[in-house]
């Protein structure tokens, strides 16, 4: 299966919101923090500039406004053109001014995430890991250490949007055992997520529970041509993906924050 994915950030962001669709800009305006909005809105731009290349549609501000990046009743992002179902499958996430986006055909599993390598406690770890990646992580190498927790987590992260279920599911339900290269390089590296089933919180008390056993394949990446040198990306689907492949943004007429950026500083040159 073929995975493809795109990254922005915060600069990329259009500094006006003309290019949102009705319905998204009701989401927008139901939204009061700062903070909240501003991911709500790099995530979606982040999906339409994705959404454009991988469908190869112009990036115009009325082809834009006619896609549609609503959440399904489970939580998961999903995309409409013109009221249609776009044909895709897609996965979004962000921290800290950036995000991703990765898309593959209808009807797949797929799940993306993007985390920022930062020391973790004792008991986030006890609380949200097996005793098996546990004990690796405790294996690992003060150096390399939190990079390593950050790959185990974000692995879990991706592997539960691939269920469609989110931290409804206990994050010790899901085992993430990557090949693990020293952190470098720009390549992405293989991982592989054993899902031992559970119960969500939801389905808790009828007692539907997701199937027992299966295994997701996926990848990781880690710094090389990352923004940021200390954030870790990781793409898991079912079926198993090819190494993602990158999406390249089209050529857009939309004013961005850099644009801003750049006329202040041709000013004060």
């Amino acid at each position: 299966m073929n995975v493809y994915w795109l990254q922005q950030t915060e600069q990329d962001l259009p500094t006006e919101n003309d290019w949102l669709s009705a319905s998204e800009i009701v989401c927008l305006n139901a939204l009061h923090f700062p903070k909240r909005r501003a991911d709500w809105l790099l995530g979606r731009w982040t999906a339409k500039c994705a959404l454009s290349a991988y469908l190869d549609v112009p990036a115009h501000i009325e082809i834009f406004r006619k896609i549609d990046v609503v959440a399904a009743v489970d939580g998961a992002p999903e995309a409409f053109v013109g009221g249609k179902r776009a044909g895709v499958t897609i996965s979004l996430s962000h921290r800290s001014g950036l995000a991703i986006c990765a898309v593959a055909t209808a009807g797949v599993g797929l799940g993306c995430d993007l985390e920022i390598v930062e020391p973790r406690s004792d008991a986030f770890i006890a609380d949200y890991f097996t005793a098996e990646e546990q004990t690796r992580i405790a294996q690992a190498s003060a150096e390399h250490r939190d990079r390593f927790l950050t790959l185990l987590w974000s692995g879990k992260e991706s592997a539960l949007k691939t269920l469609r279920a989110g931290l409804r599911l206990d994050t010790r339900t899901v085992i993430v055992d990557p090949f693990v290269p020293p952190f470098e390089g720009e390549g992405w590296s293989p991982l592989t997520v054993r899902h031992t089933g559970g119960f969500s919180a939801e389905d808790r008390d009828d007692h539907r529970r997701y199937p027992t056993y299966q295994v997701f394949h996926g990848w990781w990446q880690s710094a090389g041509n990352m923004v940021r040198t200390n954030m870790v990306r990781t793409v898991v689907g079912a079926p198993a993906p090819e190494s993602p492949i990158p999406l390249k943004v089209q050529a857009h007429a939309f004013r961005t924050a850099s644009d801003s950026v750049k006329k202040c500083a041709e000013k004060s040159a």
